[in-house]
């Protein structure tokens, strides 16, 4: 493609894929795109492992990593002990998580048991955890730093620049990505709300040009358009409106190689773009997931408000883990509850297909898309 950011980052596509499976960031790599690994819930020394591994399979292709470090957050600047956080946690939420467990058949007598719901990575979304992790990363050749959550911080941009690595930040309302604009970051990714995970209010068709119009001053940041794009022509239009590419990652969830659970998985591919809700029961800020009976439990009258990020983490992690695991096992209240990060375009994922394969559809269906849009041009 005749394109500057490809050109900047050496790739044939400006498709761009977020996702946990470091299978899919280097399908992704390869086929053309540019993966990237969403690295927060990692340790140093797992990140280390993910990343070999990447390196070993792209063959010098290009790809970057994901972290999210939110400028408001309890206790963001550490002084509190793993002891001292969980003591912050009200014994009514704790005792709703359990209540709600228990209303759908599951044991919840272990819930609370050291280690339940694997590495706490609460330390990582601080930035002196998240240095740590990106000591590993720059120890790599990765291409692209982004910051899910926030401004990224000087400190982090300025290590990132003496590499030459550019620095992207996820943004779903105007202002916030004038003031990303105003730290120097190089790219955008402009979520709107249909998007999985952590979203604003405001819809891609909107805050894209929006975005744009407000940043128009800063000259050197690129626009990827993110929030319900699971196809080409989706990438096509958005970049009719100026976006520089596409930023996807829900329409990975349901690939071959996606780390979705088999529950989660089969819930998505029959799924409808209405079965999604935007719901803070997960992290404590507003992520869009796969509706089921946990959101639904918090979302009652007599549900407790949800608990500010990094508290809300500390009880949803343990519980939603025991969902997953007796969820495989063909627990049908386990089954009933599970839920995960999902877009509203999650009524677009119909089949399980590789990658790569969803790559050159992509490229084929942008094609397409753009050769119906060059003939309604009189010549």
């Amino acid at each position: 493609m005749k394109s500057a950011l490809c050109r900047k980052l050496g790739i044939e596509f400006p498709l761009f894929a977020f996702s946990h499976c470091r299978d899919v960031v280097a399908a992704v790599s390869n086929a053309g795109g540019f993966g990237v690994l969403g690295a927060v819930a990692h340790t140093a020394e797992s990140l280390e492992i993910d990343l070999k591994w990447i390196d070993e399979h792209v063959n010098g292709k290009p790809y970057g990593i994901d972290l999210l470090i939110p400028n408001k957050m309890e206790d963001k600047e550490g002084g509190l002990t793993a002891a001292d956080l969980e003591a912050r946690v009200p014994p009514e939420h704790r005792r709703h998580v359990a209540s709600l467990l228990a209303q759908h058949g599951i044991d919840t007598a272990d819930l609370w048991s050291a280690g339940q719901g694997g590495h706490d990575y609460t330390d990582n979304m601080r930035e002196g955890g998240a240095a740590r992790l990106l000591d590993v990363a720059f120890s790599h050749p990765i291409r692209l730093f982004v910051n899910a959550l926030g401004v990224p911080p000087p400190s982090i941009m300025k290590r990132a620049r003496d590499k030459d690595i550019l620095v992207g930040a996820l943004t779903g309302a105007k202002e916030h990505a004038v003031k990303h604009a105003k730290a120097g970051v190089d790219i955008l990714v402009v979520a709107g709300t249909e998007a999985g995970g952590h979203c604003g209010e405001v819809s891609t068709m909107v805050l894209v040009p929006e975005v744009l119009q407000a940043i128009e001053d800063y000259k050197d940041i690129h626009v990827l358009a993110a929030g319900g794009i699971a196809t080409g022509r989706q990438m096509a239009a958005c970049m009719a409106m100026g976006a520089d590419g596409a930023w996807t990652a829900s329409v990975w969830l349901t690939t071959a190689e996606a780390e979705t659970t088999p529950t989660v998985k089969k819930k998505m591919l029959a799924a409808t773009s209405r079965d999604t809700v935007r719901s803070r029961s997960r992290t404590g800020k507003p992520t869009r997931q796969l509706k089921s009976a946990w959101t639904d439990g918090w979302h009652g009258e007599s549900a407790p408000d949800p608990l500010p990020m990094p508290l809300q983490g500390l009880i949803s992690r343990p519980a939603l883990a025991k969902i997953d695991k007796l969820a495989a096992s063909g627990h049908e209240g386990a089954q009933r509850l599970a839920t995960y990060y999902v877009g509203q375009a999650v009524g677009l994922m119909n089949t399980e297909q590789s990658a790569r394969s969803v790559v050159y559809d992509f490229m084929k269906d942008y094609a397409d898309a753009a050769q119906r849009l060059a003939g309604t041009l009189e010549t």
